[in-house]
């Protein structure tokens, strides 16, 4: 028997295959997602020569075939991580945001019920912001990819920043945040608010604060970081909070402040903290955080979670309360640190690489 099995050729075990496609290691990234789409196969073997080329050449000018050799193969996820991996260097390297043109605008609208008026058209072509939130949102799609990292916890994979985020004091003016703010906004982050304890109050983030209209300017003049935190954190501004800015625009003669101010109308609202473990996969619970015995208050956009959390829970999270940061507690309720989607991006990009 084991006679006849070494008798046997290795082109035996070929029996039934299909013959390979090929593709030159010329051939540009274009032309592989093109021949992926076109001959239906998973993947491509990659060859040293061209061999549409020297098929199609007279016989005089053909190579020794016997120097072409097949050096790799490439698929899809070759593809895509090679553009994503462009787009995600770009974000990484301090783009805020990327640039994309659309493929077809004239198509895209008429599948839209109507197009925005000052929509930018350079060349008979649309474009779209890309930012760190579509890179997660895309990675999280495809996420069964990276396994095991999704399912390690975000102190295992280092992604807790624990020295650069932005902090103040509940009674702190909140006009001390303005440059934590401003350094916030370029990071993509927020500013936590504290108690004196260092536990996390809440936060003012830049996102809220850009659907807030100028009258917000006078707040920031009048009011605390704490009272600022409540004050934009509703649709509306409560009431008492109007009341307290006004008195003290009156107390300061600024008339035409106040003379904004008097046209504003507040509501109350309720608030919670949002937190994530491994259970829910990051869907946070109203009214609190669930086992902190701290008691710890939030805004109702304030993101929490532990270093026991995994990256896909904290992920989720995220995304669902479209948040670019989430911020880390102790169990008592004490600021640890953040993680921001640019760290989760630079986390799944070196697996990315591993796979490219």
């Amino acid at each position: 028997m084991a006679v006849s099995i070494l008798s046997n050729e290795v082109s035996d075990l070929c029996l039934g295959k299909p013959a390979l496609s090929s593709l030159s290691a010329s051939a540009t990234v274009g032309d592989a997602l093109s021949a992926l789409k076109r001959s239906g196969d998973l993947f491509l073997s990659v060859w040293s020569c061209d061999h549409l080329h020297h098929c199609n050449s007279p016989i005089s000018i053909q190579v020794d075939f016997e120097e072409c050799k097949c050096v790799s193969k490439v698929c899809l996820v070759d593809v895509i991580c090679f553009f994503l991996l462009e787009a995600i260097d770009a974000i990484l390297g301090g783009a805020l945001n990327l640039v994309i043109p659309l493929r077809n605008p004239f198509t895209r609208k008429k599948l839209m019920y109507k197009s925005a008026a000052n929509s930018t058209l350079h060349n008979n072509r649309e474009y779209c912001w890309l930012a760190q939130e579509d890179i997660i949102r895309y990675l999280l799609n495809s996420i069964g990819l990276f396994s095991p990292t999704p399912n390690h916890t975000i102190e295992s994979l280092g992604l807790i920043d624990s020295e650069s985020f932005f902090t103040v004091h509940y009674d702190d003016p909140a006009s001390s945040a303005l440059p934590l703010i401003s350094q916030s906004l370029v990071k993509q982050t927020s500013v936590a608010i504290l108690d004196t304890d260092g536990k996390l109050i809440g936060e003012i983030s830049p996102f809220t604060l850009n659907f807030c209209d100028e009258t917000v300017a006078a707040a920031i003049a009048t009011l605390s970081a704490g009272e600022l935190m409540a004050y934009i954190d509703c649709r509306d501004p409560p009431e008492d909070l109007l009341r307290l800015v006004k008195e003290r625009l009156e107390e300061r003669n600024l008339g035409p402040a106040l003379d904004l101010i008097e046209e504003e109308s507040g509501i109350s609202s309720m608030s919670s903290f949002s937190s994530s473990s491994d259970e829910e996969f990051g869907m946070g619970r109203s009214g609190g955080v669930s086992g902190n015995s701290a008691g710890v208050r939030g805004t109702a956009q304030t993101v929490v979670c532990y270093p026991w959390s995994s990256l896909v829970a904290v992920m989720i999270q995220a995304l669902s309360h479209r948040v670019s940061c989430t911020w880390v507690l102790e169990e008592d309720g004490t600021l640890l640190g953040v993680v921001t989607f640019a760290g989760m991006i630079k986390v799944l990009r070196e697996r990315l690489k591993s796979m490219a």
